[in-house]
């Protein structure tokens, strides 16, 4: 769940040139961390500065004497990305494009003692654009200013987050604005909970202790943990014994030593700091050793750094504050996973009902990251008192799984070759309550799940209040990829009908055409077990009538309002007038008729610009259709239009370009990805040979720009002058430019035969219906020229299909 510091809707706030906006409620919950996301308007310079106190709206960074930190969204006309700290630029580098002049992006920008994160989107800690870290962090920055540079810059929807222990924590894998209105008050409390928990709450307490320190000449007893300390440092001599007895030490040396063991940590005075020293020597806790002796050592350079009457802290250098609770103590994990594997020092065996014993297992452990079962370990039932728990309904593996968790703290990315095991780990973190655990599960869940599996893990977690954000963000992906999700099987008829009712209803519908739409939630009306349009359910419904829909027959009058009728075409609407559907289902009929009336009478009634049935969908795509080779109807040519603003000019010339073509060779005389979209013959324009995972390949890439997709149904290419003729080649596509699908296989392909020939082909099967970034030709065997066999020789390439 996303926890909101802030949220409310926020009007527009526009700020001029050189000047910056603040207000006091945009501030960090904690000094120095937190994370903001907004978005904003602007042809380039989106400026925000993070200082300790508000300043004045005529008040402008650059004239900030105090310290702070200023980040620059597409400085130098839109083409970098700059970081400053206190007016002095530490970072400069390439961000071409990171602002729009014609739409609100979004964005975030999250700092965490001095670690700065930027991303481009609408979901914090995903799609991050740059990470830099401050070698001399300023840790006071709280207040939050809104600033611009040479023009204006308009904001909204400006919202402040904090940091709880790990970023993922505050991931919204959906919309990250989530409404909790359940109220589930038992989770907030266990949140909350869970944010004091940890090793902190076991120290010098006598809960599930197995060791006694008997300190000083007063004999005081303290109590500790085997597997914690052994894990610390070198007390294996020591633990063996129950009790511990440190006659020269005092309380509050050791007390120094255990609290930087258990809280990563501690402080005291100077004068005792060698004895905290020799005691840590001692036992062989190296980084308390080292960071004692460097105090020291700098005490003697300059006995001023230190004031005497005042205690020495002492913390333990957490390298990765964000991920989980082990790394910030300076305990071995690699010792952890040895008594793990040992079972040394174990205090209980757990059992599995009908499957039996399953772990020789540590309870401070195991209490170290769940409060359930700290719980079971002191709540003096007979889980307490007895050396054996057995639990029921717990699939073994999994919990083996979540075991090696708790020692180690990182998810076992094996784990993902079963994607039945990763749910299963994911519902017993919920149970045990180990949030970190959960969180790296809905991560890893969401990154390994595809278009062909969306729909029946939707179906499974649907109904489990523990995956509601994974619910969320797999009903948006099914939403982004409509046409893919509800063409390439049929299992979305089997979702629970609040599901689809919110896929057809989501703002970020995405469709080809809304005759997918109306094929969708007819086919959903009559759980059809293929995939069939709607003149196949025109000819079932004239002797079935409405009763082909059963019990789904009302939520598919509820459903077809959504279908916007009036964007279909006027042959496919008569066709629709004249159907069996509209004789057996009045607001079928309703709807169609409103549509041919509208077209008729003209769009641009204001009654109609205000219906939401009579707007385009904001993602919806454009269809560029392959009609004859070279045609102005292409994707590339399209974009050299500035998207059918103006006349064509060449999109790899324009000033602000949104279009980047490269190839496997580096750029030359003959390798000049220009000439691909010129429009123009060219004799001789090749991609050279490069060694790719060991293997020779030659290619043209495409890159149509992180704001754009296109589904390809078509592509065409134009052989140069030479006879370096394909005959083995793949057509890809990529929404990374890293894992690449193949869209069409060309194996023995004898269509290219002669210099200069265009030559085309169609996409076939779910693929085409998938959207992609990137797209690429890529030789995979040599061509039919003996001398030059791995250049890829074209001088044109054009992409058709739907663009968005």
């Amino acid at each position: 769940m996303m926890m909101v510091e802030k949220k409310k809707e926020e009007k527009l706030l526009t700020v001029p040139p050189f000047e910056c906006a603040w207000r006091e409620d945009l501030k960090f919950r904690e000094a120095g961390r937190g994370c903001v996301a907004f978005e904003a308007f602007a042809c380039n310079d989106v400026t925000l500065v993070f200082r300790e106190n508000v300043g004045s709206r005529g008040y402008h960074y650059k004239r900030d004497s105090s310290p702070h930190y200023t980040i620059i969204l597409g400085s130098h006309r839109n083409k970098r990305l700059r970081i400053e700290v206190n007016g002095k630029t530490v970072v400069d580098v390439a961000g071409i494009g990171l602002c729009c002049s014609s739409k609100f992006q979004s964005y975030w920008i999250s700092i965490y003692d001095g670690f700065i994160s930027i991303g481009n989107g609408k979901y914090p800690f995903q799609d991050v654009v740059f990470q830099w870290m401050d070698s001399n962090p300023i840790c006071n920055v709280q207040y939050i200013g809104l600033s611009s540079w040479d023009k204006h810059v308009m904001y909204r929807n400006v919202n402040v987050l904090s940091l709880k222990h790990s970023l993922w924590r505050n991931v919204g894998f959906g919309d990250y604005l989530v409404d909790d209105d359940d109220g589930d008050e038992v989770d907030a409390q266990h949140m909350m909970d869970y944010d004091k928990w940890g090793l902190r709450n076991f120290l010098e307490s006598w809960e599930l202790s197995d060791m006694l320190f008997i300190v000083g000449v007063e004999e005081k007893p303290v109590p500790g943990h085997k597997a914690i300390l052994d894990a610390s440092g070198n007390f294996s001599k020591l633990v063996s014994s129950f009790i511990i007895k440190l006659p020269s030490v005092s309380y509050l040396v050791l007390h120094s030593l255990l609290q930087y063991v258990y809280t990563g940590w501690t402080q005291i005075p100077l004068d005792q700091l060698s004895s905290l020293r020799d005691l840590s020597r001692q036992f062989e806790v190296t980084p308390l050793v080292k960071q004692c002796e460097e105090i020291m050592e700098r005490l003697k350079q300059d006995e001023k750094l230190f004031d005497t009457s005042k205690n020495v802290e002492l913390t333990y250098p957490c390298i990765r504050p964000h991920c989980s609770i082990l790394p910030s103590l300076p305990i071995s994990i690699e010792r952890l996973r040895e008594l793990r594997l040992t079972g040394q020092y174990s205090d209980v065996n757990i059992y599995i009902e009908s499957y039996g014993l399953v772990a020789q297992a540590h309870r401070i452990v195991l209490s170290l990251w769940s409060i359930p079962f700290a719980k079971m370990f002191t709540n003096g039932m007979s889980e307490s008192k007895s050396s054996e728990v057995t639990l029921r309904d717990v699939p073994p593996e999994a919990f083996k799984a979540m075991l090696d968790f708790l020692y180690d703290g990182e998810l076992n990315y094996k784990i993902i070759e079963s994607g039945a095991l990763l749910l299963q780990l994911l519902l017993l973190a919920d149970q045990f309550g180990v949030t970190f655990l959960h969180q790296e599960c809905c991560k890893m869940l969401l990154e390994c799940v595809s278009e062909d599996s969306v729909s029946p893990l939707l179906q499974v977690i649907s109904s489990i209040p523990p995956c509601r954000v994974i619910k969320e963000t797999l009903q948006r992906r099914i939403s982004m990829n409509f046409d893919y999700c509800i063409s390439a099987n049929t299992d979305f008829v089997l979702l629970d009908e609040a599901i689809f009712v919110s896929i057809i209803k989501h703002p970020e519908l995405t469709v080809t055409s809304e005759e997918k739409v109306l094929n969708a939630i007819l086919m959903y009306g009559m759980k059809s077990n293929k995939w069939v349009g709607w003149e196949v359910v025109d000819e079932l419904i004239k002797n079935s009538n409405p009763e082909l829909f059963g019990e789904r027959l009302q939520l598919v009058n509820d459903l077809l309002p959504f279908v916007r009728f009036p964007l279909l075409q006027d042959s496919l609407l008569e066709k629709l007038q004249n159907s069996n559907l509209g004789l057996h289902i009045p607001v079928f009929q309703n709807l169609v008729n409103e549509a041919i009336n509208s077209v008729k009478c003209g769009l641009a009634r204001q009654e109609n610009e205000e219906n939401v049935r009579f707007q385009h969908r904001r993602s919806s795509y454009k269809e560029l259709q392959y009609i004859c080779d070279g045609d102005e109807n292409g994707v590339l040519y399209f974009v050299g239009t500035s998207y059918g603003q103006h006349s064509w000019f060449n999109p790899l010339l324009a000033e602000h370009k949104t279009l980047t073509i490269t190839a496997s060779s580096p750029h030359g005389r003959y390798t000049d990805p220009k000439v691909l979209v010129s429009r123009t013959y060219q004799g001789t324009c090749f991609a050279g040979p490069r060694l790719e995972n060991g293997n020779i390949c030659s290619w043209w890439m495409v890159d149509l720009g992180q704001d754009h997709q296109l589904m390809c149904n078509y592509y065409t290419l134009r052989q140069d002058g030479s006879k370096a003729f394909p005959r083995y080649w793949n057509f890809q596509g990529s929404m990374d430019g890293k894992s690449w699908t193949n869209l069409r296989v060309h194996e023995n392909d004898w269509t290219v035969c002669k210099p200069a020939q265009f030559a085309s082909w169609s996409i076939t099967g779910s693929n085409a219906l998938l959207p992609f970034r990137y797209f690429r030709v890529v030789l995979t065997a040599p061509t039919a020229d003996a001398t030059n066999p791995w250049n890829f020789s074209i001088c044109y390439l054009e992409l058709y299909g739907f663009y968005r």
